[in-house]
């Protein structure tokens, strides 16, 4: 008989009903209809009735706010840790914290706006196997190209990509550093230096502020796409350092204060592409047998002429007169 089930809640001000929206779209819910700015319907992939006894052995202020089960909701996520970071992130009250020592399932309880009470519980689920890129880059090569337009900020890119490499294990003397006048001069240097096949990855650094004009998309869309084009048709990868802020603040914020350093972050992203290459290369040992047994065919379009097939010189019979 039954068809569905619906359970809804009721948030006073409206601050509050914003902040549970974003909440609850930030873990996972998809908002599936909103009649108007004061309602917003959400749905799970899984949805269940549950019915429990409170357990004693929750403290005292705990109970009470549980006591009230019609404002409670339980959620099972695949890693709690990341809505506990969510939770963190928006300031939610947390109000109670356990976990399993032998099945590792995390479970807490946050207070959100409206007198809503939701338990979270769940385990994070085990990575997948798969190959990835070791942060070594001793003995490699690489390639950095450098924009000197807002030279300001890109020297501290470049700053953060050099220190980033010598962490990771690379040598000064096999790190190269191009300077281009701008942004837009940087792929045609990447592919040039990729397609001498002397370094193991490349590091485009750069830096463009938006303006008045129409001026920064074109060269934010040419730039992109120069660069993963180069990266695609050499074969060596590219890291992509080049920053598209709309002001200022925002690009001294990624070159080393509150935002992290581009360049550092580039510069590990190509020390571990470098890696992860050589890595597939290794587990595939029969592309390169394939490649030679391709090559060795005779082409119909090969330039050397093919020899004409031998007539055989035997003599042929006289007729008797």
């Amino acid at each position: 008989m039954l068809k569905s089930l619906h359970i809804g809640r009721y948030a006073s001000k409206p601050e509050d009903f914003r902040k549970l929206v974003e909440f609850f779209e930030a873990i996972g819910f998809d908002h599936v209809a909103s009649a108007d700015r004061r309602s917003a319907v959400l749905s799970a992939p899984l949805g269940l009735l549950s019915v429990n006894a409170l357990s004693p052995q929750y403290p005292p202020e705990v109970l009470d706010r549980l006591k009230d089960v019609a404002r409670l909701v339980v959620l099972e996520v695949t890693n709690p840790d990341d809505v506990f970071a969510i939770a963190q992130k928006m300031k939610l009250k947390l109000l109670s914290d356990s976990a399993s020592p032998t099945s590792g399932e995390r479970s807490f309880s946050l207070e959100l706006p409206g007198e809503i009470v939701v338990t979270v519980h769940g385990r994070p689920e085990p990575a997948a196997a798969g190959i990835e890129g070791k942060l070594n880059a001793t003995g490699k090569r690489f390639a950095i190209v450098l924009s000197r337009f807002n030279s300001f900020i890109t020297e501290r890119l470049l700053v953060g990509a050099l220190d980033g490499l010598r962490r990771a294990g690379a040598s000064d003397r096999d790190v190269r550093i191009i300077r281009v006048p701008g942004a837009f001069e940087i792929p045609s240097a990447a592919r040039t230096l990729a397609e001498t096949k002397k370094y193991d990855a490349i590091i485009c650094l750069g830096c463009l502020l938006r303006g008045d004009t129409a001026h920064y998309d074109v060269i934010v869309n040419e730039v992109t796409r120069g660069i993963g084009q180069s990266a695609q048709e050499t074969g060596v990868p590219h890291a992509f350092g080049v920053l598209t802020c709309d002001r200022l603040e925002q690009a001294i914020d990624r070159a080393g204060l509150k935002m992290g350093n581009k360049g550092f972050e580039a510069a590990l992203a190509a020390v571990e592409m470098a890696n992860l290459k050589k890595a597939v290369r290794s587990q595939e040992p029969g592309v390169r047998r394939s490649k030679k047994a391709i090559s060795s065919r005779p082409s119909a379009f090969s330039k050397k002429p093919i020899p004409p097939a031998r007539r055989s010189h035997k003599p042929k019979p006289r007729r008797s007169k």
